[in-house]
C-alpha cells in the first residue's frame, strides 16, 4: 500500500505525458532548458516559482531560470541562450514583428494595473499641473499607463505635465522619494513601500479595467516545431505554477520571498494580492494584445497592419485545457 502512495504522484503525471519527440520526430527529447524573466516583478516570478515548487522536475526538466532583464529578454530568446521567457507584450510584439520565430504562448496580466502615486501634498490633479512625473523610457508600457492615469485626472499629458525618464523602475522610486519628480508609476510591492511613505495614490489603473496585454510566456516557433512534447511539458509545469501561487498562499510567500528581495510580511501579502488575480486559464487577450499593438501604432504606423494572431500560439495551453486537465487541478472549473 506505501508502495502505491508513493507511486501515486508519478502516475498520475504519467497520465498526462504526451508522447515524446523521439518517436514524432527521430530525435532525442531536449530536457535541459533555460527561462529568462525580463523583471524582478510578480507577474514574472512565474518561472522561478515553478522551479522552486519542483513542477518543472516533475516533468523531468532540468531548468535554469536566469534574469534577463528589459530589452536583454527576447535578444537571448533569439540567440538560444534562453528556450522560454516572460516578458511584457509591449518588449514582445516589435521583436516578434522583426522575427517571427518569436511567438506568445499565454498571458498573465489582461488589464493595465499600476498605480500613480505622487507626494503627500499633491491630492488632485489639479495639483500635478505643471510638475515632473518620473517615467522609465519614452513611449513605453509605464508612459502608456502614466497618461492613461492623467487622462483620467483630466490633464493633458503633453501639457499639463513633464516627463522625465530615468531607466529603471528602481530609479523611478528612488527619483520619488528624493523629490527629483511629483510623481511616479508604481506597481506591488512598490505600492506598500508608496503608503508606508505617506505617498498619495492618485489612480489605479485596476480600478478603471483598461486592457492592455502586461506579462506573457514566449518563446520561439521553431522550438515548438523540433520538441513539441517539451513545449508542452514546459506549459503543464507553469499552469500548475498559476495554480500554487493562487492556492497555497502561505507557500507562495516564501518563494515571492526569495524572487523578490525582501521579507517583508506585508509586502509579500500586497504582492500575492496584486498576482492572484492571475488567470488560471493564461491564455493572451486579444483584445488586450490589440491594445498594446494600437499603443505601438501610435509610434510607429507599421504596427497598425499587425493583428494578435500573428503573434500568438494557444496551441500547448488549448490542449491541456481541452482535456481538463486545467479544470481538475481546481477541483472544478477553473477561473
Amino acid at each position: 500500500m506505501k508502495l502505491i502512495t508513493a507511486l501515486a504522484p508519478a502516475i498520475f503525471l504519467g497520465m498526462w505525458l504526451i508522447p515524446g519527440d523521439a518517436g514524432a520526430q527521430g530525435k532525442a527529447e531536449k530536457d535541459k532548458i533555460r527561462i529568462g524573466y525580463a523583471a524582478r516583478a510578480v507577474t514574472h516570478s512565474l518561472p522561478f516559482l515553478s522551479q522552486e515548487a519542483g513542477f518543472f522536475r516533475d516533468e523531468g526538466l532540468e531548468v535554469e531560470v536566469v534574469r534577463t532583464a528589459g530589452a536583454v529578454s527576447p535578444m537571448a530568446l533569439i540567440s538560444g541562450d534562453t528556450d522560454f521567457a516572460t516578458m511584457s507584450a509591449f518588449l514582445m510584439i516589435p521583436v516578434a514583428a522583426r522575427t517571427p520565430d518569436v511567438v506568445m504562448l499565454g498571458g498573465l496580466t489582461r488589464y493595465a494595473g499600476m498605480t500613480l502615486v505622487s507626494h503627500p501634498e499633491i491630492r488632485s490633479g489639479k495639483d500635478l499641473i505643471g510638475a515632473v512625473v518620473g517615467l522609465q523610457r519614452p513611449g513605453d508600457a509605464y508612459e502608456k499607463n502614466a497618461r492613461s492615469a492623467l487622462q483620467h485626472l483630466k490633464l493633458n499629458p503633453d501639457k499639463d505635465v513633464k516627463f522625465l525618464y530615468l531607466g529603471t523602475n528602481e530609479a523611478m522610486w528612488i527619483a520619488l522619494e528624493a523629490r527629483r519628480v511629483a510623481a511616479t508609476m508604481v506597481s506591488p510591492p512598490a505600492t506598500l513601500f508608496a503608503r508606508k511613505a505617506g505617498m498619495n495614490f492618485l489612480v489605479n489603473l485596476a480600478d478603471l479595467m483598461i486592457e492592455y496585454q502586461g506579462s506573457t510566456f514566449v518563446t520561439r516557433r521553431s522550438l515548438m516545431k523540433s520538441h513539441p512534447n517539451l513545449v508542452h511539458r514546459t506549459t503543464r509545469a507553469l499552469v500548475r505554477g498559476v495554480h500554487y501561487f493562487k492556492t497555497r498562499r502561505e507557500d507562495t510567500y516564501r518563494i515571492l520571498s526569495k524572487f523578490l528581495g525582501t521579507k517583508d510580511r506585508e509586502a509579500l501579502e500586497e504582492s500575492w494580492r496584486y498576482g492572484a488575480d492571475m488567470p488560471a486559464k493564461p491564455y493572451a487577450v486579444e483584445s488586450a494584445v490589440q491594445a498594446v499593438i494600437n499603443h505601438l501604432a501610435e509610434g510607429d504606423p507599421k504596427f497598425a497592419k499587425y493583428r494578435p494572431a500573428d503573434f500568438i500560439d494557444t496551441g500547448p495551453l488549448a490542449e491541456l485545457d481541452k482535456s481538463g486537465y486545467i479544470d481538475r487541478l481546481y477541483g472544478g472549473q477553473a477561473k
